[in-house]
């Protein structure tokens, strides 16, 4: 396969951009299945971009169902260095209105389904550190980026990870902003956390379609609503894409999150089972190849 720097996962319109040339597609296996979908590879500002719909064509896997692992596995397969997430997600503040940008800096997990959270597993444990959940650096970049695309973007909040697919009840929205949470989603985690530990940059552009269910003067978060907003926003996150690719291709390639695993291993290596080592091999290559 042809080597790849930078990933997206996100919307199937996000591959649908005329700036969007030399596309190819491959069908990529993983230790855990198959990703959403085949991953789509064209050529964006110069540099060569693989695009994951995280969902899958047609937006046939719930939140909980979408497999995180295969799709970040993928990625890592391909020789991605900075992944972009790209997703909607309600506000928890009057400030984040709806057609705004955010990009978060932390994250709480309130998921409560058995969503896989770890490569790490049958005999080699990594404790990886996970206190800034989203590369600085990228979401720097994606910020600018933005802001450069004429979008109204808000630099830092904490994104809440719901389990879904429901939407919220009043009090739970309520205990959200008690809790002083920015903005609501429900795939961000274990996305965040599964990136970390492939040692890959990782950071959200977050696009605000709703209020959530708390504002006593807005329209309450739907199907309808979010689609419409999202859609919107659409041609504003392909413009923020090809400027923050742009910029990447311009910054030194190497960050604290592609060292995320140095010092994280507590299993003696010794005792890895081979099939381990084997299947996590495009991942640990780096602490295990003498």
């Amino acid at each position: 396969m042809e080597p790849v720097r930078i990933g997206v996962i996100g919307g199937s319109g996000l591959y649908s951009m005329p700036e969007l040339t030399g596309v190819t597609t491959h069908q990529i296996e993983t230790p855990y299945g198959m990703p959403s979908d085949a991953v789509r590879v064209g050529t964006l500002a110069g540099q060569r971009v693989a695009f994951i719909p995280r969902h899958g064509r047609g937006h046939i896997y719930n939140p909980t169902e979408v497999p995180y692992r295969a799709n970040l596995f993928a990625l890592k397969l391909l020789g991605v260095r900075h992944v972009i997430g790209v997703s909607a997600c309600g506000s928890l503040r009057e400030e984040f209105e709806p057609g705004h940008i955010v990009v978060p800096d932390q994250l709480i997990d309130r998921t409560s389904a058995d969503r896989p959270r770890s490569f790490f597993e049958e005999g080699l444990v990594v404790h990886v550190s996970t206190a800034d959940p989203f590369c600085p650096g990228l979401s720097a970049v994606i910020a600018d980026a933005v802001e450069a695309s004429g979008g109204t973007v808000h630099r830092a909040a904490t994104y809440v990870t719901v389990e879904g697919p429901r939407f919220s009840t009043r009090a739970e929205s309520a205990l959200y902003r008690q809790w002083g949470m920015g903005i609501i989603g429900m795939t961000t985690s274990p996305e965040a956390f599964l990136a970390r530990e492939a040692e890959m940059c990782y950071a959200i552009m977050a696009h605000v379609t709703d209020y959530d269910v708390w504002h006593a003067t807005e329209e309450d978060v739907s199907v309808d609503l979010v689609v419409q907003t999202f859609s919107a926003n659409i041609r504003l996150a392909q413009r923020a894409l090809v400027e923050a690719v742009r910029r990447l291709a311009e910054i030194e390639d190497d960050c604290t999150c592609h060292h995320a695993l140095d010092g994280a291993f507590i299993t003696d290596r010794d005792h890895v089972p081979a099939e381990t080592l084997e299947r996590l091999w495009p991942i640990v290559q780096p602490y295990f190849e003498d």
